[in-house]
C-alpha cells in the first residue's frame, strides 16, 4: 500500500475504542405493506431512491457509551431544536457502494479503509470513534436484508451512506455527549446521469473560490465542507460544467473537482508517460478509488506514478507543449470519469482524453468495476454473506 496512505490511516486504532458489537444487533423488519417497489435500472437517480431498512446506533456517554446496534424500518430521525448537529456541523459521512455480480454474489468494495477514514473523520470532530469490523459486520447484515434493492446490473449498484451526528440538546461549541451513527441505502445508477461512466465531463476552474486550506478538514468527509460548495456549483452548471475543479493558493494547485480527486496524465521531456495526482497534504479526500488507482498504477509497472502539487499554469503549459494526455476523476460514486475540457480564466482548455488509443482512464475503469463486480477474483471485494 501506498506509504503516505499508510500514514494518514495508521492514526486510527480500532483495537483501543470502546464499540458497540455486532453479536448485540437486533433487527425489527418492515411490515409488508411498508415494502416499496423497486426502481427499473434505467429509472434510477443517484440519491433519489431509499430502501426498506436503515441500520442505527446511539452513543450516550451517561449510558455507558456505545448502545446495541438495531436495524430497522426506514424511519424519520427525531432530534431536539438544540442538537449540536443542527447548530455546529457536528457530524460526518462515508460513501460505499455494494456490488451484484453476474455470479449473483453482493460485494462491497474495500470497506476497511471507508471505516478507517470514518473513524479519522469522527476523531477531527470529537464524536466516538468504533471498531471497524464491526461496523462492516453491520453493513452487512442491512445490505443481506434489503438485498433485493441492489441492482441486477453492472450498470448500477447500492450506495452505502454511513452517518454520524452529534445529538446533544445542548447549544455552546463543545464536544456532544451523545451521538447517532446510522446507514441508509439507495441504489444508483452512473453519478452524473449519463448512460455510461465513461463519459467525459468539463470542469470549471474559478481561482476565486477555494475548497480547502492547510490546518482545516479538507481531508475529512464532513457535511461542512460541502455546503459551501453548492453555489459554486451552480454557477458551474449554468456554464453548461458538470463540476467545479477547485484550485488553492496563487499558483492554483489543481486539488479536487467537486466529489471527485483528480488524476493528470502527461508526457515527460524525456517522452515517458507519467500518471500524477496531488498528495495527501490536508487539501484532499484521501480517496478509496484514488487510492486503488495508484496501487493499481504501480503493479502494471508501465509508467511513473507520481503524488506531487500540479498547477493550471503548468497544465496549460503542458498543453501547449501537446504533453498533456489525459485528465480524470475518481471516486467511490463516479468510480473513474474522464474530463475532456477545463474552463479556466475566461480559456476553456480542450484535453484529449478520448482521443487517445488505450487511454489510462479506461483500463482503470474497467479493471476497478472488473473488481467490484466480481469479473475479476480479488482480495479487494468482500462477499456480503
Amino acid at each position: 500500500m501506498n506509504k503516505s496512505f499508510i500514514r494518514f490511516f495508521s492514526k486510527v486504532v480500532n483495537s483501543e475504542v470502546k464499540s458497540f458489537k455486532f453479536s448485540d444487533i437486533s433487527v425489527r423488519l418492515a411490515s409488508p405493506e411498508r415494502l416499496q417497489p423497486k426502481p427499473e435500472v434505467k429509472a434510477l437517480q443517484f440519491g433519489k431512491h431509499f430502501t426498506d431498512h436503515m441500520l442505527k446506533i446511539e452513543y450516550h456517554v451517561r449510558a455507558g457509551g456505545w448502545q446495541a446496534p438495531i436495524v430497522c424500518p426506514m424511519e424519520y430521525i427525531s432530534l431536539h431544536p438544540a442538537a449540536k448537529v443542527l447548530h455546529y456541523a457536528v457530524e460526518l459521512f462515508e460513501g460505499m457502494k455494494a456490488y451484484r455480480g453476474k455470479d449473483g454474489k453482493i460485494r462491497i468494495f474495500r470497506p476497511e479503509l471507508n471505516m478507517a477514514r470514518m473513524n479519522l473523520s469522527a476523531s477531527r470532530s470529537c464524536l466516538p470513534q468504533f471498531d471497524a469490523e464491526e461496523m462492516i459486520k453491520c453493513l452487512c447484515r442491512l445490505i443481506s436484508i434489503d438485498q433485493e434493492w441492489v441492482p441486477h446490473s453492472e450498470a448500477a449498484s447500492l450506495y452505502i451512506r454511513p452517518t454520524l451526528v452529534g445529538t446533544e440538546p445542548s447549544l455552546g461549541v463543545a464536544s456532544s455527549e451523545s451521538a447517532l451513527l446510522y446507514a441508509i441505502l439507495c441504489p444508483v445508477g452512473p453519478y452524473f446521469g449519463t448512460s455510461s461512466e465513461a463519459e467525459a465531463v468539463s470542469l470549471l476552474a474559478d481561482p476565486n473560490f477555494i475548497r480547502a486550506w492547510p490546518g482545516g478538514v479538507g481531508d475529512r468527509k464532513m457535511g461542512s465542507n460541502y455546503a459551501p460548495t453548492i453555489k459554486i456549483q451552480e454557477q458551474a452548471h449554468k456554464k453548461g460544467y458538470q463540476q467545479v475543479l477547485w484550485l488553492y493558493g496563487e499558483d492554483n494547485q489543481i486539488t479536487e473537482a467537486g466529489t471527485m480527486n483528480i488524476f493528470v496524465v502527461i508526457k515527460n521531456t524525456k517522452g515517458e508517460k507519467q500518471l500524477i495526482t496531488a498528495p495527501l497534504n490536508g487539501l484532499i479526500l484521501p480517496g478509496i478509488t484514488r487510492q486503488s488507482i495508484i496501487q493499481l498504477a504501480k503493479e502494471w509497472r508501465e509508467f511513473e506514478v507520481i503524488e506531487r502539487v500540479i498547477t493550471m499554469p503548468e497544465l496549460l503549459h503542458l498543453s501547449k507543449e501537446n504533453r498533456l494526455i489525459e485528465v480524470f476523476g475518481s471516486g467511490t460514486a463516479c468510480v473513474v470519469t474522464p474530463v475532456k475540457r477545463i474552463f479556466y480564466r475566461d480559456d476553456a482548455l480542450e484535453i484529449p482524453t478520448m482521443e487517445q488509443q488505450d487511454p489510462i482512464f479506461r483500463r482503470m475503469l474497467k479493471t476497478i468495476t472488473g473488481i467490484q463486480y466480481g469479473d475479476i477474483e480479488h482480495p479487494w471485494a468482500r462477499p456480503i454473506d
